[in-house]
């Protein structure tokens, strides 16, 4: 008898779990039984669909196998029926067929869910399997630069968006801190010391990779509380879809107040970090040969497991961008080996998933690599090869000397604002992991520092992480602005591909941080260099700006038209900032005067009304959302604090400055054109009185204009100002004539 659906598509799970070869991660599986797992995706489609979910009859139906597949297929009744391996599996099918056959988008950005009537018929039963077992989610920095101010509405969305981007493993970090808190109590800690640790909240990433402590905290009892709530509500969800949420572990860090109770223990004081002064950063650790290191990390592991419950998948770094004490091989080998004995002392299935971020160190030679490693058992550690979209480490350690891994896209730095991708790379990039000789490839992952941005790039290495061969790019962008939009617009289609031969198409090595002179602190040596032909970006504008008439009502598009016009005006920015330069070294005061008014008094209040016109570019909203998680007006004060400091000085003295930029309508007006203005006018008085410009003086000078802004209690609107498309199509008409004698 030819088998029935349901056994052929299992047949073919079968056939591809044959190849998986780490029999050291077949027991990560979805603890969700596939009753649970059918409801959740059923809710899934109706917060999705409302009225048109009943349009989809969606099954989970787990298979013996560990590949993750869905099969479409239209019904007799004209509804289409989605059968998944997963919650996120049949998710994932579910947004397959609204892309692929009924030309919808679902991104950050917005939605685009016109379904037809009746929907579009399948030709016959289609069949997809993922050709690895991961498809993985989330930087650990993530949670600070963009989910630190979430409330469960905006994480049910996010969970949404994962489920459909097929994400079938991701980390779960929020709420540890009260976990931690128990720990350090039990140890004999005062809440004094724990406070005096802590960072704030908008600075927990790296507190909780060690690199920092003690700075814009502390934590409230509010905070820990809502946020353990928070966890449990992710948790709930993630688990329901079949994803396997990824827990904290120690990692070998204590407090300076570990010292004070336990004096005879061997600490090892780390250097400096982020140049923070040793009063924030220089981390302890405890030496891996210490029986704190194993009794730490099973008060912490216990804790969190009798908090949480667990899929196994723990995460840890303990070297991120810091230099261990010693290179000796053995030394780096125990330290792993600790984490890891640490983790399965209380969960004998323990697999550790680690950030590959720390191989990009010159310290990192191949014995230091090996060695630390292979301190874990082959198979029972995954490595997220976090920057593979510009410098893959699976080539230079022989696919991580036989540890599992997972080829990233990490694209984003600091949630800065900017077009950026590597499209062909990303398109490219897998498919060679999966070839190389030997390979332990065992997923694909996304790792931005921050979202809600580019979300093009994330739709395709999302799309990518099911394909078994590369995207025909130009077929794929084409097809992406028609679902995005809604409807087929010539404009728009050339714009997108003019983008994708432009800003998305970084060949060559350089890293998604937005080097602009707009949003940097003004100096005479800023870079204006770019990976791409401005003229491309340029025609582009253009282009998105000849749609307008027909695509006005999508608010996709309005986001888009925002965006590619920003990023225009940013290019025009580094222009003016060249010619301001020019002037000076010409000592043409007037050149500078003029130059300077256009740029402080048009084009950067012209960009801060276009973003103030759109509710995803608002400093108000990252603010507001801050506010709103205190429980008191002094935890209010703090948290914006917090937010402010970020975005800006990031420290107490502009640490890392503007490493997290953002261009947002009320930040271009109230701090980075009032650092503008202060350096023409500094240079204007240079000229005036004949002296050489003092960049160490002017960079005092500043910082009391970004302190400023960290401090103040301006309120900004968290609700957009004015109509996008006619302020667009003003600073279209005004500068983009300016921008064609430029190329010219």
């Amino acid at each position: 008898m030819a088998p029935c659906g349901l056994q052929l598509l299992f047949l073919i799970v079968a056939a591809a779990s044959a190849e998986i070869r780490f029999p050291t991660l077949a027991h990560l599986r979805p603890a969700a039984s596939d009753e649970e797992q059918t409801e959740a995706v059923q809710e899934l489609c109706r917060r999705l669909l409302g009225s048109r979910a009943g349009d989809f009859v969606l099954t989970v139906k787990k298979p013996r196998a560990e590949a993750e597949t869905f099969e479409l297929r239209s019904l007799p009744d004209g509804r289409v029926s989605v059968l998944g391996s997963s919650g996120v599996a049949a998710a994932s099918g579910l947004y397959s067929y609204l892309r692929d056959f009924c030309g919808c988008h679902v991104s950050w950005s917005g939605r685009q869910l016109d379904l037809p009537t009746p929907l579009p018929r399948l030709p016959g039963p289609l069949w997809v399997t993922a050709p690895n077992r991961f498809r993985y989610y989330q930087n650990v920095c993530v949670y600070s630069y963009s989910f630190v101010w979430w409330n469960w509405e905006r994480w049910e969305k996010e969970i949404d968006w994962m489920a459909l981007s097929g994400i079938n493993l991701a980390l779960a970090f929020t709420g540890q801190e009260a976990i931690w808190q128990r720990v350090y109590l039990s140890l004999g800690l005062t809440q004094a010391e724990i406070d005096s640790f802590f960072v704030g909240p908008a600075y927990l990433a790296w507190e909780r990779m060690g690199n920092m402590h003690s700075w814009a905290g502390p934590l409230s009892y509010s905070w820990n509380t809502n946020q353990l709530n928070l966890q449990h509500q992710i948790l709930q969800r993630m688990r329901s879809l079949g994803m396997l949420p990824v827990l904290p572990a120690f990692a070998g860090f204590v407090p300076a107040a570990f010292n004070r109770l336990f004096p005879k223990e061997n600490v090892t004081r780390l250097g400096n970090w982020g140049n923070l002064n040793c009063s924030y950063s220089c981390s302890y650790l405890l030496d891996s040969e210490s029986p704190f290191f194993q009794q730490i990390g099973k008060m912490f592991q216990l804790e969190l497991i009798q908090e949480f419950g667990t899929d196994h998948v723990y995460s840890a770094d303990t070297f991120n961008e810091m230099t261990p004490r010693s290179s000796d091989p053995k030394y780096l080998s125990s330290i792993s080996n600790a984490v890891f004995k640490s983790m399965t002392q209380v969960d004998r299935s323990a697999i550790w998933l680690m950030q590959g971020w720390l191989f990009m160190s010159g310290f990192w030679r191949p014995a230091q690599v090996k060695a630390l490693l292979h301190g874990v058992p082959l198979g029972r550690m995954i490595i997220l090869d976090l920057f593979a979209d510009s410098r893959p480490a699976y080539l230079f350690t022989e696919s991580f000397y036989g540890q599992p891994f997972i080829w990233c896209m990490l694209h984003n730095f600091g949630g800065n604002t900017g077009m950026y991708g590597t499209v062909e790379t990303i398109n490219r990039g897998p498919f060679e992991a999966r070839a190389f000789p030997n390979s332990t490839m065992v997923g694909t992952g996304i790792t931005p520092e921050g979202i809600e941005q580019n979300d093009v790039v994330y739709e395709l290495m999302n799309e990518i992480g099911w394909r078994k061969e590369p995207l025909n790019l130009s077929k794929w962008v084409t097809s992406y602005a028609q679902r995005r939009y809604g409807k087929k617009n010539d404009g728009a289609v050339t714009a997108w591909l003019l983008l994708f031969q432009s800003v998305y198409n970084n060949t060559f090595y350089r890293p998604d941080h937005n080097r602009s002179p707009l949003v940097h602190r003004p100096s005479l040596k800023l870079d204006t260099s770019l990976w791409y032909n401005k003229s491309h970006l340029y025609e582009a504008w253009k282009h998105m700006q000849m749609a307008v008439s027909e695509l006005y009502s999508s608010e996709t598009f309005r986001y888009d038209l925002v965006d590619v016009t920003r990023q225009s005006v940013q290019l025009l920015t580094s222009e003016f900032y060249e010619d301001l330069k020019l002037a000076f070294l010409k000592h043409s005061l007037v050149g500078l005067q003029t130059l300077g008014n256009a740029l402080i008094h048009n084009l950067l209040p012209d960009l801060d009304d276009l973003l103030s016109s759109d509710r995803h570019f608002l400093l108000g909203h990252w603010l507001e959302t801050a506010r709103s998680l205190a429980a008191t007006e002094k935890d209010a004060n703090l948290y914006e604090f917090n937010a402010r400091n970020q975005i800006t000085l990031w420290g107490p003295n502009g640490n890392l400055l503007d490493y997290a930029n953002k261009q947002w309508g009320g930040l271009i007006n109230d701090y980075y054109a009032p650092r503008w203005e202060l350096f023409v006018s500094t240079l204007i008085i240079c000229l005036d009185m004949k002296i050489p410009f003092n960049q160490a003086h002017f960079n005092q000078i500043s910082y009391k204009v970004e302190q400023n802004f960290t401090i103040n209690k301006v309120k900004y609107p968290d609700k957009p100002l004015g109509n996008t498309i006619e302020i667009a199509k003003k600073m279209f008409l005004k500068y983009y004539p300016q921008a064609m004698k430029i190329i010219n």
